[in-house]
């Protein structure tokens, strides 16, 4: 390995300056630097380039298509493409996943994750999930222990055409996912499970042509979903809890800032679940803060509340946004035996709600206690989807700047979260970029 590193490219003065290397004594860099592995000019595959990287260096991909599945095992190393578009993994729909983060502190940046029968990038601490045992591939790992990756960074990447999930954080905190394209995922385009406290920001994603635009399971605490584009799937995003997955309940999450519209697309895959025509719902969680949304033209509901059997769904407050041209605004549908508590309005824009009146009848604040009305209403049926193999191509995202410059990523032990009073409710303009989806 020694004489297969000495070709490799010395980058001093890079990220954080706080020590490239391990410290093995290899002698292969200086004290300080950091090294630059280059695809295919230093190894001929990305896992092949992974595994001569040590922590603090910066694989650095060539545009080609790489028809493997890569899995980051070192910690603090940065894999980025060179062009986003042009830097394909693929998994041929033969392989589980596209990447597999395992390790703290890994930066993945701008490259496309494709045809992936599970994942496109999976970020897990998880050794079930990372194997790929059977159950694991969507939620449930069985007897183990859960064992949280802590701090992660995934940005400008585009996940496309994926089995289960395009970017999947599952049993990780500490992370950000970030202006990032997901498309083509089966179950959902951004994917968060099984953390708390999560410490995770989601941010500035478009995410579109999926079952589910973006997903949370069992995962909040300082978990902020803010700035995303949800649109033209087949349900906007979810917040929920699943006996599925460990960690239940799901609570306190953060949902601000999204334009979510028309998720009733019919050149999708099929939500598991049926839903369809939904811009948020909220499933068995509790506690989240729903604000300045902009949520319009979902032809079912806007925004829904329920619960299973056994899981309640309490004290989610809906707060400052806008709804428009959705078949029900707010619609609150409980189980008998399962009526949340303490859930409520202030400061929407709203026409239609279920029950009538909820703008009045629960407005913030309401005790604790109080029993969160039910009501009913006819949802259109979904329609059959497609394969997710039939998705439509992405077109052209936005690279990250100064790709060809820049050394490794410094990923922070735990990330900037958001500040609630500076997200701002999306502008109406937004809602002309979707017409793509409307007409499709």
């Amino acid at each position: 390995m020694t004489a297969a590193l000495g070709a490799l490219t010395l980058v001093t003065g890079c990220g954080d300056g706080g020590g490239g290397g391990d410290g093995s004594g290899e002698g292969r860099r200086p004290d300080g630097a950091r090294v630059t592995i280059r695809v295919p000019g230093d190894a001929p595959t990305i896992s092949g380039a992974v595994s001569l990287a040590r922590p603090g260096d910066l694989v650095l991909v060539a545009p080609g298509v790489y028809r493997e599945s890569v899995r980051i095992d070192t910690e603090r190393i940065t894999l980025r493409g060179e062009s986003r578009a042009g830097v394909v993994i693929d998994g041929q729909v033969r392989r589980p996943n596209g990447v597999v983060v395992a390790a703290p502190g890994v930066a993945v940046e701008n490259l496309t994750v494709r045809n992936n029968t599970h994942n496109g990038v999976l970020v897990t601490g998880s050794a079930a999930a990372v194997a790929g045992l059977p159950g694991s591939g969507g939620y449930d790992t069985g007897d183990e222990p859960v064992r949280l990756l802590k701090s992660f960074l995934v940005s400008h990447v585009t996940a496309t055409r994926n089995g289960l999930y395009g970017i999947y954080a599952f049993s990780a905190r500490n992370g950000v996912i970030e202006r990032s394209y997901t498309s083509g995922g089966a179950d959902s385009g951004i994917y968060v499970g099984q953390c708390r406290p999560c410490r995770i920001v989601v941010r500035d994603n478009v995410s579109e042509l999926n079952a589910v635009g973006y997903e949370g399971t069992n995962a909040g605490g300082d978990m902020y979903v803010v700035g995303n584009r949800l649109v033209g799937n087949r349900v906007g995003l979810t917040t929920n809890s699943d006996h599925q997955e460990k960690l239940l309940p799901q609570r306190d999450a953060v949902i601000a800032g999204n334009l979510i519209a028309d998720n009733q697309q019919r050149q999708t895959p099929e939500q598991a679940d049926g839903g369809w025509g939904i811009g948020i719902g909220i499933d068995g969680g509790s506690d989240n803060r729903i604000i300045r949304n902009r949520v319009t033209g979902n032809t079912n509901a806007g925004l829904v509340i329920t619960a299973t059997a056994d899981l309640t769904a309490d004290r989610n407050r809906i707060t400052d946004n806008t709804f428009d041209a959705n078949g029900v605004d707010i619609g609150w549908t409980f189980p008998t035996t399962t009526r949340g508590q303490g859930n409520c309005l202030e400061g929407n824009k709203l026409r239609t709600t279920v029950p009538a009146g909820l703008a009045s009848s629960a407005s913030c604040p309401v005790p604790a206690t109080s029993t969160t009305p039910s009501g009913s209403w006819r949802s259109p049926a979904a329609p059959a989807g497609i394969p997710f193999t039939d998705v439509a191509a992405p077109g052209p995202q936005p690279e990250l700047p100064g790709t060809g410059t820049a050394g490794a990523t410094v990923v922070p032990d735990t990330p900037a979260l958001p500040a609630i009073a500076d997200i701002a409710l999306p502008s109406p303009s937004l809602l002309a970029g979707s017409a793509r989806v409307r007409a499709s």
